[in-house]
């Protein structure tokens, strides 16, 4: 199964066999109450034409693959094995959540890059360590009683993005983050993965222009102020329907837009494109990305 398969797979449909119903409900879209937490009103809206989800309490959202993974708790790579075996989780839900509100993800230390968990797992993802040690921290956070720890990589707000083998999530408050050259053109990426992997495709530590990361789809419209302010957009999006749409908002705002998706249009995200050539002799990377 291809990632593109994986999120054609029907939101609302996998959200039924959940027991999860939209409390209010037009022909396009659905609001549920969010299976993240326990709520009176409903705030997770599901696009039934677009197929993508997102969740108003909490600022995620976006495809198939996501919502599994949020669900879950899970990699991209276990969320796509969960789909090819037609998994649901392991709980199945009440037509209103009964999750308790989830505790708060506390910031509890940074650090230098370097325990071995951590640069493995990236190592996994083919990011060279030494860009990632330049780019990212070590963060040590807690939720609830647990006390975790996570490949760490800051927004301009000050709250960090955290990835481990895993988990995914965000040590608040949430927002992109940029980086400054500063010059004429402008690189943007919808996640730090992307990023990490655009540098190492580059042997670069440091990106060479203007860039944002925006760290989820919600924040392309906070970030198109920084955007505007350049002659040219250097696209590197998934190659998904979030990544289409936060594309086709980038050109109504910036007329010249140089979409690099096309240059890995048979992978998801970047990231895979990276892990992908890393295994595969016989795929090369276009100098042009």
């Amino acid at each position: 199964m291809t990632s593109k398969e994986a999120n054609s797979i029907s939101i609302r449909d996998y959200l039924l066999r959940m027991n999860i119903r939209p409390r209010k409900a037009k022909s396009h879209y659905g609001m549920y109450y969010s299976p993240f937490r326990e709520e009176t009103t409903p705030s997770m809206k599901v696009d039934f034409t677009k197929n993508l989800w997102y969740d108003f309490g909490s600022g995620d959202g976006g495809t198939m693959i996501d919502l599994v993974m949020k669900l879950n708790n899970c990699c991209f790579r276990e969320a796509m094995k969960k789909l090819e075996n037609n998994e649901i989780p392991n709980f199945i839900l009440p037509e209103k959540s009964v999750f308790s509100t989830p505790c708060k993800t506390i910031l509890k230390k940074v650090a230098l890059l370097k325990n071995s968990a951590l640069t493995d797992y990236l190592s996994e993802r083919c990011i060279n360590i030494e860009t990632a040690r330049r780019q990212c921290s070590e963060v040590y956070y807690s939720i609830g009683a647990k006390h975790l720890f996570a490949v760490g990589f800051k927004n301009d707000a000050g709250g960090y993005e955290l990835r481990n083998k895993y988990f995914k999530g965000t040590v608040s408050p949430k927002g992109f983050t940029t980086f400054t050259v500063p010059t004429d053109d402008c690189m943007v990426f919808e996640g730090f993965m992307d990023y990490l992997s655009y540098l190492t495709i580059k042997n670069q530590s440091f990106p060479q222009t203007d860039t944002v990361v925006l760290n989820s789809a919600v924040y392309i419209g906070k970030a198109i102020d920084f955007l505007k302010n350049h002659n040219v957009i250097h696209s590197c999006l998934d190659n998904d329907c979030a990544g289409k749409e936060i594309l086709s908002k980038i050109r109504t705002n910036c007329p010249n837009v140089n979409d690099l998706s096309c240059l890995y249009e048979n992978h998801k995200d970047l990231n895979e494109f990276l892990c992908d050539v890393s295994t595969n002799k016989n795929l090369i990377i276009n100098e042009k990305i």
